[in-house]
């Protein structure tokens, strides 16, 4: 299928859930009104291209008849976002729900804290029998599929959903974009086997996303040689890495990751390296003004796959990734919403001038 004529620029499976967060950085347990969003790091990564116009379609699945899966979808309209999955009866008041993020972004000298309450989360029943990938790869047809680490570690259904995917896209021709999203407590009891599939993900794989540790943790590639924590020895360390990694999975052509020192809870110092072919492109760390740091890493993401998407020269692939990340750091969603490419750009030159 011509590029040009594929329904969907970007293509997620997600599970989608709730953010719940105090008002002004308030702590959690001090607070008694809380706001309500719905997120997902997915979905995070995808609202740079939904807002800024490109079609986006998101895989999930829901509650049936739950009052949070309508506000959901009502939330993903909001953004942009066709999206499909199944309704999944409840099953009772001790059956499946959408998961619950509790989150507040700290203060200052008192840092964020993030509680993720998962139990009963229906996201762990995505199943490829419940979609139609022939339909949505071959006929609709789609530019770029981003896979987190997040979903196919969630459940051995989600796994398999996500390598089935990984499999279709290749086939007919979609460009597979991965996020390894390490996490422990997911890969706990399931190591070999996520391993595989993580490795053949990455063998499809065009774009990969992740830090040192993730490479290591996931795919068993040899940790950096290069000692210290300063950014100098970090960046050195991401690019002896990444050289191993592309001996190991050669489908790949752009590796990526940020880079952030913490000043405190509003003030980050912001940075991004990727290697795309032969050619390695780092933005140093500069500071930035944090509102709520979470979702900063979705936002790079989603700016990198943006500027991608569009055809753009490299070199400003990763400047605008960099800049959607530090503009997600000033919303209270933990998804970016960009009124164009212009306020995008606008970050990554420092020019925070009123525009009349």
């Amino acid at each position: 299928m011509d590029m040009k004529n594929k329904r969907y620029a970007l293509l997620v499976p997600t599970s989608m859930g709730l953010r719940v967060t105090p008002e002004n950085g308030q702590p959690v347990q001090s607070s008694d009104v809380l706001h309500l969003q719905a997120t997902s790091a997915e979905t995070n990564v995808a609202s740079i291209s939904s807002y800024l116009g490109l079609p986006v379609k998101v895989l999930t699945t829901f509650v049936e008849g739950s009052p949070f899966a309508a506000f959901i979808k009502a939330n993903l309209r909001s953004r942009g976002m066709d999206f499909e999955g199944p309704e999944v009866p409840q099953g009772g008041p001790w059956g499946y729900r959408h998961q619950i993020n509790v989150a507040d972004s700290g203060y200052g000298s008192r840092g964020p804290r993030v509680w993720n309450d998962r139990a009963g989360e229906v996201g762990r029943t995505l199943n490829v029998k419940d979609f139609d990938l022939d339909r949505i790869f071959g006929k609709e047809g789609v530019e770029i599929v981003h896979l987190s680490g997040l979903i196919a570690a969630l459940s051995p259904d989600t796994s398999r959903f996500c390598l089935e995917i990984a499999r279709k896209a290749k086939e007919y021709g979609t460009r597979i974009s991965f996020d390894l999203n390490y996490r422990a407590s997911f890969w706990a009891g399931r190591e070999e086997d996520l391993r595989a599939i993580f490795s053949e993900i990455c063998s499809l794989a065009d774009i990969l996303i992740g830090n040192e540790e993730d490479f290591q943790l996931c795919l068993g590639i040899k940790g950096p040689e290069a000692g210290g924590k300063d950014i100098a020895s970090k960046i050195d360390g991401f690019k002896e890495m990444i050289n191993r990694v592309k001996a190991a999975y050669p489908s790949a052509k752009v590796f990526a990751t940020t880079l952030r020192q913490v000043e405190d809870a509003n003030t980050h110092n912001w940075g991004a390296i990727m290697l795309e072919g032969e050619t390695w492109h780092v933005v140093e760390p500069r500071p930035i003004h944090v509102l709520d740091r979470i979702g900063g890493g979705d936002g790079f993401v989603g700016g990198l796959l943006y500027a991608i998407l569009k055809g753009w020269e490299p070199e400003k692939w990763i400047q605008f990734g960099w800049a959607c990340g530090a503009l997600a750091t000033t919303f209270l969603t933990d998804y970016a919403q960009p009124a164009d490419e212009e306020q995008v750009w606008s970050v990554w030159s420092g020019n925070a001038r009123v525009k009349r």
